[in-house]
C-alpha cells in the first residue's frame, strides 16, 4: 500500500476513521473469529512480540515504541514471562 493509503477508511469521505470507529470494526471481527474483547493496544502488543521473536532486535523495539528503557518494552510485550517460563521448564534437579 501506498503511504497515502488507508486500511480502513470512513465510508462517509476519504479520511481516517476515528479511534472509536477503529476499535468498533475490530472488536466485531474479533467476535465473529471468537475473540471476546480485543483493543487497539492488542495489536500493537502482538506487533511487537512478532516482531521480537522473528528479528531479536529488542533495542530497536524498544525504539519504535519509544520506550524508555528495554525491560519495559520485553514486560510490555510479554517476553518477561515467557523467559520465566522456559527457564522454570528447562529447570531440574
Amino acid at each position: 500500500m501506498s503511504e497515502e493509503s488507508y486500511s480502513i477508511k470512513s465510508r462517509k469521505s476519504n479520511e481516517l476513521i476515528k479511534r472509536v470507529q477503529a476499535y468498533n470494526i475490530l472488536n466485531m471481527a474479533a467476535r465473529e473469529g471468537g475473540v471476546e474483547e480485543i483493543g487497539m493496544h492488542t495489536l500493537r502488543k502482538t506487533f511487537g512480540y512478532h516482531f521480537y521473536e522473528r528479528t531479536k532486535d529488542i533495542a530497536l523495539l524498544q525504539d519504535i515504541f519509544n520506550h524508555s528503557a528495554l525491560p519495559i518494552t520485553l514486560r510490555y510485550i510479554g517476553a518477561n514471562q515467557d523467559f520465566i517460563n522456559d527457564a522454570i521448564d528447562s529447570f531440574s534437579l
